[in-house]
C-alpha cells in the first residue's frame, strides 16, 4: 500500500501556498524522489484528480470526492449544523465546529454571520490547533501522553504557551484565544461530547475583539455554547 500512501502525500502537498506545483516542487514537499513524484502525479492526472499544463500540476475538483466521502459517511456534521445555526442566531456571530487531525483542526461545519478573518473559512479548512480556540478545546480532552506527543512537535516557546492554555481550558471547560491567530479576532470554544461522554469535536464562536469583550464572552457567548454542547451530548450517538 506504499503507492497509496505516496499518492495521498502528493495530494496533501498542494495547499493555498502551493496551488500548482512542478514535479520538483512535489518531490521537495513530500521527500519523494523526482521519479516517484512524477509517477504519482501522472497517475492522479490519468484518474482525473490532477491537470498538467506542460510545466505545473494542479488538483481538480474531483479531489473533493475524497472529502465528500467522509462527510457523507458520518452524521456528525449534519447533527452539528443546526446547533451552529442556533448559536449564530443567539449571538449574531460566526460559529464553527472542528475535529483534530494531527497538528491541525479541520472544520466540519460552519455557520458564518460575517467575515471576520482575512482567510476565508469553510468546511474542510485547516488551521493550526495550538493557536486556535477549537484546537485548544480539543487538546484539553486528550490523554496526557497524546498531548505531550503533540507538544513535542512544536517550537519550545509555542509548546510552553500552549501547555498553559490547554491546562486552563481543562480547568475552565472552555478555551479562549485573544488575537493570537489573527489581530482583531477573539474566539472561545468548548469540546463536544457524544452520549457516552467521549469528545468528538469542538465548537466555537469567533468575533471581532471590539465586540467580544470579556463581559460579552461571559454573559452571551459561553452560555450559548453550553446550551449547544448540552443538547449535542443528547443527540450524538456513542
Amino acid at each position: 500500500m506504499g503507492g497509496l500512501a505516496r499518492g495521498l502525500a502528493v495530494i496533501e502537498a498542494f495547499n493555498p501556498q502551493r496551488p500548482r506545483a512542478s514535479i520538483a516542487d512535489i518531490a521537495r514537499a513530500t521527500g519523494l524522489t523526482r521519479a516517484a513524484a512524477r509517477r504519482c502525479l501522472l497517475t492522479l492526472q490519468s484518474l482525473g484528480y490532477a491537470e498538467f499544463d506542460g510545466k505545473f500540476f494542479t488538483l481538480t475538483p474531483r479531489v473533493l470526492r475524497l472529502g465528500g466521502a467522509y462527510l457523507s459517511s458520518t452524521a456528525l456534521p449534519e447533527i452539528l449544523q443546526p446547533e451552529l445555526e442556533a448559536v449564530r442566531e443567539a449571538v449574531h456571530e460566526s460559529c464553527s465546529a472542528a475535529i483534530l487531525d494531527g497538528p491541525d483542526v479541520i472544520y466540519v461545519a460552519r455557520s458564518a454571520a460575517r467575515r471576520i478573518m482575512s482567510v476565508s473559512l469553510g468546511v474542510g479548512s485547516r488551521l493550526p490547533a495550538h493557536c486556535t480556540s477549537l484546537g485548544r478545546a480539543l487538546l484539553s480532552m486528550l490523554p496526557e501522553t497524546r498531548l505531550e506527543a503533540f507538544l513535542a512537535n512544536l517550537p519550545p516557546e509555542a509548546a510552553g504557551h500552549t501547555r498553559v492554555a490547554v491546562v486552563a481550558a481543562r480547568t475552565l471547560g472552555h478555551a479562549l484565544v485573544n488575537e493570537e491567530l489573527e489581530p482583531g479576532l477573539r474566539s472561545v470554544a468548548m469540546p463536544v461530547r457524544d452520549m457516552r461522554g467521549r469528545c468528538v469535536a469542538a465548537i466555537n464562536i469567533g468575533a471581532h475583539a471590539g465586540r467580544a469583550t470579556d463581559e460579552v464572552v461571559e454573559t452571551l457567548f459561553l452560555p450559548a455554547l453550553r446550551r449547544a454542547v448540552a443538547r449535542l451530548a443528547e443527540r450524538i450517538p456513542g
